[in-house]
């Protein structure tokens, strides 16, 4: 898994409530274990009309965020059912972070596991910093998970405000060093291996 460190992007704003995992990605696509090639179908019911066209007033079908950005939501994203093709596909579309007021718990923690951000702030606070960058040219948004600030910039390098945020240790310095549940564990290894052949002699009939 890629470390994240530090993210500059554009900033969607999708100003929904209880965006369900069947929204970010519809049943008919989760017949693929690849984790590539599903950013295409991201909000696949949103995103694109009867005739396949996409749709002008969605918001991620707009040119600057053809690179990726990060989404600023609605409370309790990613409730439903507990698919992780939808991390996957957010990830793939270029979605490396997420600010919400809520997330539904299992969705929160699949975004970790496959390198996402997800940040609760307020309703007043994310449109605090979506109205930041209302207008604004080149306006970016700088994540450092190292400091735990965000901050929205301007397209001539001034910064127009900046905001805190807090993450779980142990969720950040998984992040930071890219590692993932087994990545983790494999941290532990020699003390696992110690473990192993302390219990063998203990407990050899366990081995066969």
């Amino acid at each position: 898994m890629k470390p994240f460190e530090r993210l500059e992007a554009p900033l969607a704003y999708l100003p929904m409530v209880n965006v369900d995992t069947d929204m970010i990605i519809p049943k008919q696509f989760l017949k693929t274990l690849k984790r590539t090639g599903l950013g295409k179908v991201l909000f696949f019911d949103m995103r694109y009309g009867e005739d396949g066209e996409k749709r002008d007033d969605f918001v991620l079908n707009e040119s600057r965020y053809s690179g990726g950005c990060v989404l600023a939501t609605g409370e309790n994203f990613g409730c439903g059912s507990s698919r992780e093709h939808a991390p996957w596909a957010l990830n793939d579309f270029g979605i490396g972070c997420i600010l919400a007021p809520s997330f539904a718990d299992i969705f929160y923690n699949n975004c970790f596991k496959n390198g996402m951000l997800p940040i609760v702030k307020t309703d007043d606070e994310i449109r605090e910093i979506v109205t930041s960058l209302e207008g604004v040219e080149g306006g970016r948004l700088v994540v450092d998970l190292e400091g735990l600030e965000i901050s929205a910039w301007d397209g001539g390098g001034e910064r127009l405000g900046v905001w805190s945020f807090d993450v779980e240790d142990s969720r950040r310095d998984a992040l930071l060093e890219g590692l993932d549940d087994i990545g983790s564990t494999w941290t532990k290894r020699e003390e696992i291996e110690s473990f192993e052949f302390r219990n063998r002699k203990t407990l050899p009939w366990v081995y066969g």
